[in-house]
């Protein structure tokens, strides 16, 4: 099997070079001083060109062809997938050419350090033009992979994030839920008009407090802190290397529920890439299923769990003493409340389970608009007004708040933001099965319990890697596709039938 081990070779090497670019990313974002941006956006672009040329050598393509004519019957089920998903990171390699590549890591470098000061002085003019160059770039990639997979420009796209994603079945789950959202938005916020009001906390909240809540709750889930760490990053994340997951949140000292769930949602990304295959963990097959998994694992933990009664019950008596919270505020009831409000919001980060999906219907929308040229950059924030005060109910009132609230755009992830739902989705039906198969994980949450949660999710998801697709793992798990079924009966239990 010597072609075969040839690529396992070669990807052993740019899985270590990845791992250099998530460290150096992670600092870009975090800790990297103001004017060391242009070159350090320039060691990216190098780094990043220096992993294409490696991904493309035409052996790679030669020892995909060997491999695949005569070594794949003697391959393993791992090695087969491995094989599989080496082709798929050549070919959305192969597709684009190098310069490309380079210019467009450049373009997101300079467009991320414009946007940090274009958000804090809400200034969208200030991002026209980086914007519009990223854009421009993310066009020409788009097409030259729309050209190698014959598919349309945002499917091609979308494929990097979600493997054999396409736009169609998006719009159709996506219909679901925008048929079914308002109603129930309605429903839910007449119920809780009618019921006691959430009582506020009084701050404010030190931001070292916050840092000591959220590192318990990161041990409680189970995190590794020999192996990663938490930081403050102007949006959160979860990056790095493996065996180095680096968490960030966002911190409030008028406000210590943003940074916890901030904490949680990026938890549930690290539990994923700390607990992939240890045996693959240098291989493609060894990598996470693609985002609407990962997006799943975040949205378990934060929201599925980290929201429900059982674990507010754990957390109360914690937040108390953190914070010095005293009467019936700081209680298990008016807790839950406060973390089940729905509420027409502007931030996406900040929004509530059942509104969240019309936020990222917006950003899909308009993505697909951007992109196919029916939707001119400069007219975004009136368009982003107008889909927020159809799909969600509330229009901002100055772009912080609207169009630049989010890095991704300039940060070069064009085709992402439908992870997110998708994800919620995903979520929804792991949580559901996990609860089924795991008697104790509900009473476990009580107890700041969380291994009968990620032991399962563990054995599920995350030591699958890329074994299977992302319907394959889901259906093996939970005993069907991704579909919207039980997303939507949890919304109901949760908002409508609970207490």
């Amino acid at each position: 099997m010597s072609a075969y081990r040839a690529l396992e070779r070669r990807f052993v090497r740019l899985h270590h070079l990845d791992n250099a670019l998530g460290i150096l990313d992670w600092d870009y974002q975090t800790t990297m001083p103001e004017g060391a941006a242009s070159w350090r956006g320039e060691t990216l672009a190098v780094l990043t060109g220096l992993r294409h040329e490696i991904l493309t050598d035409p052996a790679v393509s030669d020892d995909l062809a060997a491999a695949e004519d005569r070594e794949a019957e003697a391959l393993d089920p791992w090695q087969q997938a491995n094989l599989r998903e080496m082709r798929r990171l050549w070919s959305h390699a192969a597709a684009v050419p190098g310069d490309l590549v380079t210019a467009n890591a450049r373009a997101v470098a300079d467009a991320e350090m414009v946007w940090r000061k274009a958000r804090a002085e809400n200034d969208f003019t200030a991002m026209l033009v980086p914007l519009s160059t990223v854009l421009g770039l993310q066009r020409q990639i788009g097409e030259a992979k729309a050209a190698r997979f014959s598919v349309a420009l945002y499917d091609a796209l979308l494929d990097e994030y979600e493997p054999a994603g396409r736009s169609a079945r998006i719009d159709a789950l996506f219909d679901e839920l925008a048929a079914f959202l308002p109603d129930l938005t309605e429903r839910v916020m007449a119920r809780q008009a009618a019921g006691p009001p959430v009582l506020p906390f009084d701050g404010p909240f030190p931001i070292e407090a916050q840092r000591q809540v959220g590192q318990a709750i990161m041990a409680a889930i189970g995190f590794d802190f020999t192996r990663g760490r938490l930081d403050v990053s102007p949006h959160p994340f979860c990056g790095g290397a493996a065996h180095d997951v680096r968490v960030t949140t966002r911190y409030d000292d008028t406000d210590f529920a943003k940074s916890l769930m901030g904490v949680l949602h990026e938890t549930g990304h690290a539990m994923y890439e700390l607990h992939l295959p240890p045996d693959w963990l240098a291989q493609p097959v060894g990598a996470a299923r693609g985002l609407a998994l990962h997006e799943s694992q975040s949205l378990t933990v934060e929201m599925q769990a980290g929201r429900s009664r059982e674990f507010l019950t754990y957390l109360a008596p914690r937040l108390r003493e953190a914070f010095g919270g005293d009467g019936a505020a700081w209680q298990v009831d008016n807790l839950y409340r406060f973390y089940t409000r729905v509420e027409r919001g502007l931030i996406r980060v900040d929004a509530d389970e059942v509104t969240y999906p019309a936020h990222v219907i917006l950003r899909y929308r308009l993505e697909r608009a951007l992109l196919a040229g029916d939707l001119a950059l400069a007219d975004l924030p009136g368009a982003w007004a107008d889909g927020m005060a159809d799909l969600v109910g509330a229009v901002p009132p100055d772009d912080r708040s609207g169009c630049l609230q989010d890095i991704h755009w300039p940060g070069g992830a064009w085709g992402y933001f439908p992870t997110y739902t998708l994800g919620a989705m995903a979520g929804a039906q792991l949580f559901d099965a996990a609860c089924r198969a795991e008697p104790d994980l509900l009473p476990g949450l009580a107890r700041g319990d969380f291994a009968p949660l990620i032991g399962w999710l563990q054995t599920n998801v995350h030591a699958k890697g890329s074994l299977h697709s992302t319907d394959g793992i889901l259906v093996a798990a939970t005993g069907r596709p991704l579909g919207t079924a039980a997303y939507k009966a949890h919304l109901q239990r949760r908002y409508l039938a609970e207490g």
